[in-house]
Order: structure tokens, then sequence, then C-alpha cells
């Protein structure tokens, strides 16, 4: 692999640089957030700002992840490694994959269970929209989409103003929060309408 031009594309979805592990808890975020996404890569041994320091103690650091992937990660992930040297330097490289068994759990330090996804190059915590269709797309049953007066109206509404959220969607159809969260996760699922998620909002635009 090319190990300076993947460090010079920068940070992003599923590309993080880590100079030690120093948490399970901060790596499992990340692990998930990965593995509820595409997919993702770790780069042990680099700063944020791209510099390669590389790893002091490689099994210390593969001891933490291996840790925190089967303990700190619900259900346990299975992450794969690859030592790579530049300039007499060891980064220790982790790839996450892509999981078929979505959504993955990590151990937060409140000591709760909570599923979290990729935003640009940040782990941000998944709403509970989010972690229903992550649940549901992983179950593939298959959503049956009846069109009632509620859809109708949503998908005019986004016709005319491009994004809406979910307090928005409550006002609009004066409905409860549950009940607007289950139509989004169907219409979610089934391609109508897309979910965005940023470190501030969560909104949906018409497919």
């Amino acid at each position: 692999m090319n190990l300076r031009r993947q460090i010079l594309e920068g940070e992003g979805v599923s590309l993080d640089f880590k100079k030690t592990i120093t948490s399970c808890e901060k790596i499992a975020k990340t692990m998930v957030s990965f593995a509820n996404n595409v997919g993702g890569r770790l780069l042990i041994g680099v700063l944020d700002d791209g510099t390669i320091k590389g790893v002091k103690s490689e099994d210390e650091e593969r001891y933490m992840i291996t840790k925190a992937a089967h303990f700190f990660t619900r259900p346990a992930l299975e992450p794969t490694f690859e030592e790579v040297y530049y300039d007499d330097k060891l980064v220790l490289v982790v790839d996450i994959p892509e999981s078929p068994d979505k959504p993955h759990y990590a151990l937060a330090e409140d000591g709760k269970w909570w599923v979290y996804i990729r935003v640009k190059d940040k782990s941000v915590l998944a709403s509970k929209i989010v972690v229903d269709v992550l649940k549901q797309s992983a179950s593939n049953n298959g959503v049956l989409i009846e069109y009632s007066s509620k859809e109708k109206a949503l998908l005019e509404h986004l016709d005319k103003s491009e994004r809406i959220n979910v307090k928005q969607f409550c006002e609009l159809l004066n409905i409860g929060r549950r009940r607007a969260q289950r139509i989004l996760v169907s219409l979610v699922l089934t391609g109508v309408i897309r979910i965005h998620t940023t470190e501030k909002e969560e909104f949906y635009t018409a497919s």
C-alpha cells in the first residue's frame, strides 16, 4: 500500500490517524463507526496532521485494538493488521471492513452501549432513526410501503423546501415523534428519502 498517498488524502469517512491507542472506549467508538458505515482504516503511529511518528510497542497497540474489538464492541469486530515501514518507522495499519451485522455498539465511558456512525472525519452518535435503519437493512426482510396521506404530505413538502428534520415533520403532520420516526425509517429503507447526518443535525431530503 502507498502509505504516504493515504496520509496525504487526510482523515475522512474511512480513514483515521492515531498517534497511539490510549483508551479502549475511544478506539471502539471509531471502529464501530467504520463497521456501521462502509468500513475504514486506522493508521497507528501517525499524528492528526499526517506526521509519521511510528509506534513504540506494536504488541501493545495490537493488544489494545484486539481487546477493544472483542470486549468493547457488540457484536465483536475482527480487525486485520498490517505492518508498514516508512523511513524506518513502523506504522500499524488496521482495517475494519463494513459489517453485515449492523448495527454495532461501542461501550462508552459511562458504561452504556451506543451506536456510532462516521460523518466526514468524526465518529458521531447515531440517532434512533439511523439505528432502526441499520437494524432493518441488516435483517433484509424487505419493507412494504403503503402511501398514506402522511407520506404524501412529506414528499410534497420536500418538493417545495428540499429538506426537513424530525421536529418539522412532527409539526407538519401534527403527529408524535415515535410515529414520525417509524414513517421516516420505512421511507429511508425503501430509498424514497435520504438521511443526512452532520455533527450538528440530522435532516432528510427526497432521493
